[in-house]
């Protein structure tokens, strides 16, 4: 455990809050491109977005390795120390989960582990922050959770669906994805497919 400290606090009320956020994150994983609403009031170090840190707090714990995009300040990096005991890693092939910040700056996505043919769960998955789920470039996701084709489009470069062309193909490995505005959740597994 961490003996990182830090001021601000978790969840006020940490089992109803947590089930609150774990069950957003599996309703935007079971339907990807709909977005999922974290209803929990949560102070967050500058940086962070409440939903996100929600999520960090539900997925995070002393057996999971993060890595954090370097933008983030070092209040973020205590913060989750403190409240997840997770341990950090420079290395983005060791990582379980990854913070992202900035989609921009990171030039590719393909340096986290996409798991094993033996191993898939192992891959990581990517917690990226944007700033909006409307205004980027159109997308129609297809695939398991999705009845009929659905269009999103989030504020997300367009090198991210670069990427995604070619972690589709790599299932049962792959990486998934978890987009994250200030309120609210959007998952894309491994399994959506877009156009």
């Amino acid at each position: 455990m961490s003996n990182t400290l830090t001021e601000i606090p978790g969840f006020s009320d940490p089992v109803h809050d947590a089930q609150q956020a774990f069950r957003a994150l599996l309703c935007a994983d079971a339907q990807p491109g709909r977005s999922e609403k974290i209803p929990v009031q949560l102070q967050v170090p500058q940086g962070l977005t409440s939903a996100c840190g929600a999520a960090c707090l539900v997925l995070l714990d002393l057996d999971i390795k993060l890595w954090i995009q370097p933008l983030f300040s070092s209040s973020v990096k205590n913060w989750l120390l403190f409240h997840t005991g997770c341990q950090l890693t420079l290395d983005p092939q060791q990582a379980d989960f990854a913070l992202i910040q900035d989609l921009v700056s990171m030039t590719e996505l393909s340096v986290f582990n996409p798991g094993t043919a033996e191993k898939p769960e192992d891959s990581t998955t990517l917690l990226i922050q944007v700033a909006s789920f409307n205004g980027g470039k159109p997308i129609t996701l297809t695939g398991p959770g999705n009845l009929s084709p659905k269009t999103i489009a989030p504020s997300i470069p367009s090198t991210f669906w670069e990427f995604w062309e070619q972690n589709y193909p790599l299932y049962p490995r792959g990486i998934d994805v978890f987009l994250f505005t200030e309120d609210s959740v959007m998952g894309l597994p491994r399994t959506a497919k877009h156009s």
